[in-house]
């Protein structure tokens, strides 16, 4: 932009660093364009601007909204009246304004003592900017006259010229006045189609976007010379209000401030507080008797509302509202949810024939009889006395619940359907941009993308600023030479140049940054594993300490106790890490300053993730893999501190603690975090602004007759933060459907739930609470697709782990086909148990009670593959457990390598672009190259005929005289000349 002559900056010598002098910026006089850039003084508004919908003309229709603060002072309202009063002359003498800081400073000193420098600082920068912006085309509209004392609003609205001009810039599609056939099926998928659509018609939205068409307007991008294509019959509704508003941004994000030797965009005005908001209009209420019909009311009733959870949700009319990021963002959502009810049921299915089979369970029987007289070592030293296995029948019952022979077929299932849902939503999300135009999208992706963040800007500023100081201070003592002149006649030159295409970060400037990033992060997981840790100390005490407990009640319920404890432990410090982890993965990609939205938005999810991940799933982790695999032997143990020895597992197995530990998480999570807190915050945070102003109504009873204008109330409302927490959210809960699957059956069926909840929620939070996104286009969900595909792929993995070594099913596959001498599972319980001689134990280890059980203890058993004690080698690993670890890593092998072979055939087999979508889209194609073809060939059959035209008429002048024939010569030329104007 170019430099506006109204500001002048101070001399090199002068202000060294330092931008602008504020101090005189009280005299300098500015523009106002009476015909765009009003004062809405009216406090009573017409009902025909619809309460801030439109301009105060209730014809210009209200695009964007800019909000300011101000403060009413004395300085501010003389400043006005010279303006409106000497607004003429101000401009006739703006040439001949002496430089801020020289006679007029002390002048303003001595009449305006009391002035609030910095307050006009941003008056003047917002005077300049709103000034720029009527330049580019837009008409302005300006209220200060609210209920809301001390904020101004700034009305923004693009006329059908700068539309044009925007679009064409842009290269949006927009829908041609010709129309094709959309390819339908026939026959047998006809009739099936049909079927299908009225079974499903009371679950569709009553919305006209949602109706299956059966034609399609031909879109191409938008040319102001090719206008005739498009159908602009109604102007008013061709770029609706998502378009306009996102046109208006651009426009915002373009302009500049152009104070002193750099530029401000919208970005860094925000940052700033040169303007507090920035933000589209709600189209008008959602809720009211007198309410006139409009897409945000009709959203609330079919989209935002818990009384239509079981209706599909209408993508198109979200999209149209919101834009596609969104509209993908919920298209996404609802696919997974649909994707969840197989899932569901299969997990049940799997969790009922647990249920069914458990009474017919030999292992678990086997435990549960009393009569095998099976004797355990105690589970601590001293406290904890000898105990019977059949106390752990409780345990040994439950864990068959999730650990059975189904188990492993439903992990071989969710691996494929984490295949088949990537590759059902690549599918789906081609239709989407089929129907919303959005093919062909990714050459403007980039350009409407690449605009620098006001971090960025600043912090190249502060670069150029510094290297101007130091090459002042290095030079002066030295006079300035000869050659300078042509330096600064190229720093003249680049004065209107934006200061990020002159200066940029290089990877020296972010250094400390990066270092700070790593150090914080390997900060953050240690501190993670740390608490896990602390955990784990909490449980070993504890179940030290209730050992000791003289009831036998208390004893025996020790394990559960524990158990349950712990985990609610972890869940609330999961909770608490969650929040403090996003925020510090926000301040870390802060101070790293990316340079576009899109670099700071990868590298935010990139950490936030990382961050999040280690710790839902760290104290999972702990339980699946590492809990009761360092114990050691009675007498031999592993202990972590002096008298406390490493966890063991349950007689059954980890897999029901494993169960436990992720049901809990994975519920507590949902219901508190992602529900209560997003339920709940935005309420408190609603209920504290109304009584702020409440309270400051209070102070003005004349504003209670006023209602409030649209701008207004959606001011009042939360700004849009951005979709990766609800992204996020939903990433984690895909982990805990995928990642332990074989653990839980039954999580897919609570992530259902909860995201029935979850999409009107998060409708309902947009639509109510949320201030109007600015519409962003989008063919795809971005980096989330990949971090989808990651956790896919490690879900296979560590399911085969969690089946080979965390559950029994190896061990039981074993012993049934080497060990068994009847092929059949008796005998189990006794092949994994080991022997120990009790006069082994290490001194001040053994119980302090010997005869807790009434008689005394020779042998006990404790679970593990090792020699018995009269054997040669007696405690060394036996022969087993080498042939059952060889059989546990060659399921690893082979599960792994089945599943990613089967799931690469489902990628393979299933195509990721629809055949209709193809075929429609080569038949768009044909057809614009059909009415580019017609066209052409009507300005050429145009031409032969005004050819023909002329030829007769240079017919008719031969046949006149000379004299004539001279003055025809201008106007046969001009003939000639008339196609080529045209």
């Amino acid at each position: 932009m170019r430099m506006n002559k109204k500001y002048s900056c101070l001399p090199a010598e002068e202000k060294g660093i330092h931008i602008i002098n504020i101090r005189a910026i009280e005299d300098i006089g500015y523009d106002q364009h009476e015909s765009t850039l009003l004062n809405s003084l009216s406090k009573n508004p017409d009902a025909d601007c619809k309460y801030g919908l439109y301009f105060r003309d209730g014809k210009r229709k209200v695009d964007y909204i800019l909000v300011y603060h101000y403060k009413k002072s004395s300085a501010g309202r003389t400043l006005t009246r010279r303006v409106h009063h000497n607004d003429s002359s101000a401009r006739s003498t703006k040439q001949d304004q002496p430089l801020p800081g020289k006679g007029v400073q002390l002048e303003m000193g001595e009449s305006e003592p009391h002035v609030d420098y910095h307050e006009d600082d941003k008056r003047f920068r917002r005077e300049e900017y709103e000034g720029n912006l009527v330049e580019a085309g837009l008409e302005l509209e300006r209220d200060e006259d609210t209920k809301i004392h001390g904020v101004g609003f700034v009305k923004i609205h693009a006329p059908w010229n700068v539309l044009c001009r925007e679009a064409e810039f842009l290269k949006l599609k927009m829908p041609t006045k010709k129309m094709y056939q959309i390819n339908q099926t026939h026959g047998l998928l006809k009739k099936i189609n049909s079927v299908i659509q009225k079974i499903t018609e009371p679950i569709q939205p009553k919305v006209a976007e949602h109706k299956p068409q059966t034609v399609k307007r031909l879109s191409y991008p938008f040319s102001r010379e090719k206008q005739h294509l498009f159908d602009l019959s109604d102007r008013d509704s061709f770029f609706d209000s998502k378009t306009r508003s996102t046109i208006v941004y651009e426009i915002l994000k373009r302009t500049t401030c152009t104070k002193a030797k750099y530029s401000m965009g919208i970005t860094s005005l925000l940052a700033n507080g040169v303007y507090s908001a920035a933000y589209p209009l709600h189209d008008g209420d959602y809720e009211g008797e007198n309410v006139e019909p409009n897409d945000r009311k009709l959203l609330c009733e079919e989209w935002a509302s818990y009384g239509v959870f079981y209706k599909y949700q209408p993508i198109d009319l979200v999209r149209k509202y919101f834009g596609e990021k969104i509209g993908l963002y919920f298209a996404w959502l609802g696919v997974y949810t649909q994707m969840l009810i197989p899932a569901s049921i299969v997990g049940i299915i799997v969790f009922l024939y647990g249920c069914a089979t458990v009474d017919e369970n030999i292992p678990s029987m086997e435990m549960c009889d009393q009569r095998n007289n099976i004797t355990m070592c105690p589970l601590c030293d001293r406290t904890c006395s000898y105990w019977k296995m059949s106390s752990a029948c409780a345990t040994a019952r439950a864990s068959h619940l999730f650990d059975n022979p189904a188990t492993v077929f439903f992990s071989v299932f969710m691996a494929l359907w984490a295949a088949t849902f990537m590759e059902h939503w690549k599918r789906k999300q081609m239709r989407l941009n089929y129907r919303w135009d959005l093919t062909g999208f990714e050459e403007e992706e980039e350009a409407v993308k690449d605009h620098p963040r006001a971090e960025y800007e600043a912090k190249v500023l502060e670069k150029s600023l510094r290297k101007e100081h130091k090459h002042k201070e290095k030079h002066r003592y030295f006079p300035e030479e000869t050659e300078n002149k042509w330096r600064q006649r190229v720093k003249t030159v680049m004065a209107g140049v934006k200061l990020t295409d002159k200066e940029k970060l290089t990877w020296k400037d972010r250094f400390p940054a990066y270092l700070t990033n790593f150090v914080g992060i390997i900060f953050m997981v240690g501190l993670t594993f740390a608490i896990v840790f602390g955990v784990i100390i909490y449980r070993i005490s504890t179940a030290a300490a209730l050992a000791i407990s003289s009831t036998p009640s208390g004893r025996s319920s020790v394990r559960v106790t524990v158990t349950a404890t712990a985990v609610i432990i972890n869940l609330v410090v999961i909770i608490i890490l969650d929040e403090v982890y996003g925020c510090i993965a926000r301040w870390l990609t802060q101070i790293e300053v990316p340079k576009t939205d899109k670099n700071f938005e990868e590298r935010l999810i990139f950490k936030a993730f990382l961050l999040k991940f280690v710790n839902a799933y760290t104290p999972i982790f702990y339980v699946a893999f590492f809990k009761g695999r360092f114990v050691g032997r009675p007498g031999d143990y592993v202990y972590i501190f002096h008298s406390f020895r490493m966890e063991e597992c349950a007689p059954g197995g980890c897999l029901m603690e494993l169960c436990i530990q992720l049901s809990i998480i994975m519920l507590g999570k949902q219901l508190i975090q992602n529900n209560l807190f997003e339920i709940g915050i935005p309420k408190m945070k609603k209920f504290i602004r109304y009584m702020k102003l409440k309270r400051r109504r209070s102070l003005d009873h004349e504003e209670h007759v006023k209602k409030k204008q649209r701008y207004e109330v959606d001011y009042n409302l939360e700004p849009f933060a951005g979709l990766t927490p609800e992204y996020m959210e939903m990433i984690i809960q895909f982990g805990f459907v995928t990642l332990f699957v074989a653990s839980f059956p039954l999580a897919p069926l609570f992530a259902l739930l909860n995201n029935i909840i979850e999409i009107r929620l998060d409708a309902k939070k947009f639509v109510t609470e949320l201030r109007r996104p600015v519409a962003v286009r989008a063919k795809d969900i971005g980096i989330w697709y990949n971090i989808l595909r990651g956790i896919g792929k490690l879900a296979v993995i560590i399911n085969a782990f969690v089946i080979s070594f965390t559950s029994d099913f190896i061990p039981r596959l074993v012993y049934l086909y080497m060990y068994s001498e009847n092929g059949t599972m008796h005998g189990f319980v006794n092949h994994t148990l080991s022997s120990f001689n009790v006069s082994d134990f290490q001194a001040g280890t053994a119980p302090n009670d010997p005869m807790d059980l009434g008689y005394e203890v020779q042998i006990c058993r404790y679970k593990d593959y090792r020699e018995p004690p009269w054997s040669e080698n007696k405690y060394d690993i036996s022969k087993d457990f080498w042939a059952v670890l060889a059989a546990r890593l060659a399921f690893v092998i082979v599960f792994q390598n089945l599943v990613m072979f089967m799931s690469d055939f489902v990628d393979w087999i299933i195509p990721d672009i629809p055949k209709d979508i193809s075929q429609q889209i080569h038949k768009e194609k044909v057809l614009m190259v059909e009415v580019f073809m017609r066209e052409e060939q009507g300005k050429l059959q145009m031409l032969e005929t005004w050819k023909d035209k002329d030829k007769k008429k240079g017919e008719n002048c031969n046949n006149h005289s000379p004299r004539l024939s001279r003055s025809h010569s201008g106007s046969l030329s001009s003939c000639h000349s008339y196609p080529l104007d045209v």
